[in-house]
């Protein structure tokens, strides 16, 4: 079965549902540089599949897929220091960090069907 559109996308759906995880997490966090940015790397990442989808080619929706596992590593970057700058729990940061390192593995097996 043919994929059709990018809210089929396995990847898209996951990184959507985390995205908003992401938010419920920091939504209180007075920090608004920080929370800013890891709202939007984490919106980035269903962001980057869904525009890469719409191109015109698999090269480009293949660089639009890179893009999302570059922001899921900034994701998973400002976790790091998230729990270190005490926002975040050590338990809250493994969960997190195990479902971005989910999605990036999403990620990579679409990348490596479409090569």
């Amino acid at each position: 079965m043919k994929v059709v559109k990018f809210e089929e996308l396995i990847a898209w759906q996951k990184s959507q549902d985390f995205a908003v995880i992401i938010y419920q997490h920091f939504t209180g966090l007075k920090d608004y540089g920080f929370k800013d940015q890891i709202c939007r790397a984490a919106v980035s990442i269903s962001n980057n599949i869904a525009e890469g989808f719409d191109r015109n080619s698999k090269a480009d929706f293949i660089r639009f897929l890179y893009i999302s596992i570059s922001s899921c590593s900034e994701v998973k970057s400002m976790l790091y220091l998230a729990q270190r700058l005490n926002y975040i729990s050590e338990e809250t940061k493994k969960n997190l960090l195990q479902q971005a390192s989910e999605i990036s593995k999403i990620i990579r097996g679409l990348i490596k069907s479409l090569k």
